[in-house]
């Protein structure tokens, strides 16, 4: 890989954050949270019946919440990947300002709801932030790569979780946060492009290790295994909509498999990512029909 790649790639930076602050819709978090719900917690303690949410739907949104808390720590790795200085540091400081809101409207809604424990939510935050995000990515391709993959699930995780809620006032809400991770995927997807032009073969080895060992920035979260089969099962998120709404809508959108003239480990890589797939596709069948039947046992119990 060219050691230059972030130099080479400050023009598209410069025009891509341009495009996106044109795009980019200003919005008040406070005005997506019902206050007049608001309660104190001092005088009434929470207590599980006063949420209105399932509690798949609860769980949905606490890792929700969690993963968008730990935003310092994200700041804290594209600020070391990409510096502070000219166009990528105003898109680092944009990038970061624009998250920060998704965590402050959710937490809102939470707590004013009374959705979640607030204790408990807040003994958790301690713990994931704590922990942090940290990577070990050898270079700015392969984190570009990352939040490509990153910020496409996200948005489609906080999108169907807000249909799966069931609540307008959450469905608007998180309507509105996965519109900001669109357009930040769109930037993100847009510098791989540009990184396959510059360096293919670095860029195309890059795409193939983040996809063959993408994990969700959440796994930090406590007992985040657990509460991501609840996810699945929900249909919020599993391995189909990973495969079908995210790896292979990006892999398309690269052209990655029609590119032409890569170097001998770019080749394998890729050879290698196709083999992946194949594995994916049938564990995501797997899923589903483990999942299937499952309710369907649920379905003759209840009706029995």
């Amino acid at each position: 890989m060219r050691v230059d790649v972030l130099a080479e790639l400050e023009p598209v930076v410069e025009r891509n954050l341009n495009r996106h602050l044109s795009l980019a819709k200003e919005w008040m978090p406070h005005e997506y949270v019902p206050w007049e719900e608001g309660r104190d917690f001092v005088e009434q303690p929470w207590h599980p019946d006063q949420s209105r949410l399932t509690p798949e739907a609860r769980i949905a949104l606490e890792v929700n919440l969690l993963t968008e808390d730990n935003l310092p720590s994200y700041h804290r790795e594209i600020a070391n990947r990409f510096g502070r200085d000219g166009a990528w540091g105003t898109w680092v400081g944009r990038w970061t300002a624009e998250e920060g809101r998704h965590a402050m409207c959710i937490r809102d809604y939470l707590l004013v709801t009374r959705a979640l424990d607030p204790d408990a939510l807040e003994a958790e935050r301690m713990a994931v932030m704590q922990l942090g995000h940290h990577s070990d990515r050898p270079g700015p391709l392969e984190s570009l790569a990352y939040v490509s993959l990153q910020e496409l699930a996200t948005r489609i995780a906080h999108r169907n979780t807000g249909r799966f809620v069931d609540d307008p006032i959450a469905d608007h809400l998180l309507t509105r946060v996965a519109a900001d991770e669109n357009l930040h995927m769109i930037f993100y997807r847009s510098l791989v492009t540009a990184g396959l032009e510059i360096d293919p073969s670095a860029t195309v080895r890059a795409i193939c290790s983040e996809i063959t060992g993408f994990a969700m920035p959440g796994t930090v979260i406590p007992n985040f295994t657990r509460k991501s089969m609840v996810i699945a099962r929900s249909g919020i998120y599993n391995l189909s909509i990973h495969h079908d709404e995210v790896v292979q809508p990006l892999l398309k959108h690269w052209r990655l498999f029609d590119i032409e003239g890569l170097d001998e480990s770019a080749e394998k890589a890729r050879e290698g990512l196709a083999d992946h797939l194949e594995i994916l596709d049938k564990q995501a069948s797997v899923q589903s029909e483990r999942f299937a039947a499952a309710e369907a046992r649920r379905a003759a119990r209840n009706a029995s």
